[in-house]
């Protein structure tokens, strides 16, 4: 019988921020990992003996169960978790199900896992808050870092993406407000990076110099194609 997981604090963190993260691959345990270094509790679940064996010593809690199951998940107390996320890639029936037995328990916060379009259709459709496409989105971000000068690339919406980059050099040395790269190119620069600094926030009276990282903002195509200026 999985053992129940205790919304209290421990080990110093922050209390009240807790996610249950079920399936712990690649990506599961990547999300797991990176929530504890940002001081939140982790519930880890997964089916397999040595993936929980090698998770239990870095979360603050790893238990193995079957989340298809209703009473392993009622069991784990996952109902009182307002968030939570389903990394299972292997087997699309047990995300499907995982996720279904998440939002009947009363997760208020779903993030799922999904491996095709007709698989985030499904995760929609069962009301799924927040459905992720990891190998899809990473081919996308990695696609325009190889055609283009960049450094890296977000894409939040079809319509608005930000760049990493270094400026081009007709921009150096005069405020940006007089280098019209708003009206003649349709890009904001948000943030520059001087060489052993911190990003500061620009304005229309910073000047770029040489050796400077740019973070810039604007449509995907508009961004990709200033920053191949040069």
């Amino acid at each position: 019988m999985p053992e129940r997981f205790s919304l209290g604090r421990q080990n110093g963190s922050r209390g009240d921020e807790t996610v249950a993260v079920l399936g712990l691959g690649r990506f599961g345990s990547a999300v797991a990992l990176e929530l504890m270094a940002s001081d939140v509790q982790v519930l880890g679940v997964d089916s397999s003996e040595r993936t929980v064996q090698d998770m239990s010593t870095k979360l603050t809690h790893c238990v193995r169960a079957d989340s298809t199951h209703e009473d392993a998940l009622r069991q784990l107390g996952i109902q009182e978790f307002e968030r939570a996320v389903v990394g299972i890639g292997t087997s699309i029936e047990s995300n499907l199900l995982t996720t279904s037995l998440l939002k009947t328990l009363g997760v208020d916060n779903v993030w799922a896992k999904a491996i095709s379009s007709a698989h985030g259709r499904i995760l929609e459709q069962l009301g799924v808050d927040h459905v992720v496409y990891p190998e899809n989105d990473m081919g996308r971000r990695v696609a325009h870092l190889v055609m283009g000068c960049m450094l890296d690339f977000i894409q939040f919406e079809p319509d608005y993406a930000m760049v990493k980059t270094a400026p081009p050099t007709t921009m150096l040395g005069k405020p940006l407000a007089e280098t019209g790269v708003r009206s003649g190119h349709g890009v904001t620069i948000v943030g520059v990076k001087r060489p052993g600094s911190a990003f500061t926030h620009c304005t229309g009276e910073t000047v770029l110099r040489s050796g400077d990282v740019v973070i810039a903002s604007g449509l995907p195509r508009a961004v990709e194609k200033w920053s191949e200026l040069g």
